[in-house]
This record gives C-alpha cells, sequence and structure tokens, in this order.
C-alpha cells in the first residue's frame, strides 16, 4: 500500500506581509461564507474581518458546507 507524503503548500506570491512584516495586505486573502446563526443571511468574510453578521449584528456564524463530493471507504 503506497502512501503519499504530505506537501506543504508554499506561499510564494500569496504572501500577505509587505516588506516590514505588517499584514497591510490582509485584506485581499481568500473569502470563506458563512451562515448567521439569527438571521439565517449569508455572510462572506475575509481574513482580518470582525466575525459579526453585517445585516443584524449577531456573532455565532456557522460554516457552509462545501459543495464537493465527499466520499470515506468504510473499514
Amino acid at each position: 500500500m503506497s502512501r503519499e507524503a504530505y506537501q506543504v503548500p508554499s506561499l510564494g506570491a500569496q504572501n500577505t506581509f509587505g516588506a516590514d512584516g505588517i499584514a497591510g495586505a490582509a485584506a485581499e486573502g481568500p473569502v470563506a461564507s458563512y451562515v448567521c446563526g439569527e438571521c439565517s443571511s449569508k455572510v462572506s468574510l475575509k481574513r482580518g474581518d470582525q466575525i459579526r453578521c453585517k445585516d443584524c449584528g449577531h456573532r455565532v456564524l456557522y460554516k457552509e458546507r462545501t459543495k464537493r463530493m465527499v466520499q470515506f471507504e468504510a473499514r
């Protein structure tokens, strides 16, 4: 049984820190979508954003499920 070794993803040009080491460009990172626990509205957050619903201000957000198929093999 062959196993592939874990490959650490390289940051390359995606480094969010500037030359002085301050995360000034952190807001341009990937966007994650969440669902508000109070009003059920969809909230998109970037890295560094406050964890708060933009409609009602509630602070409990749930991560949306993935759209891709996930399959596990039972043993």
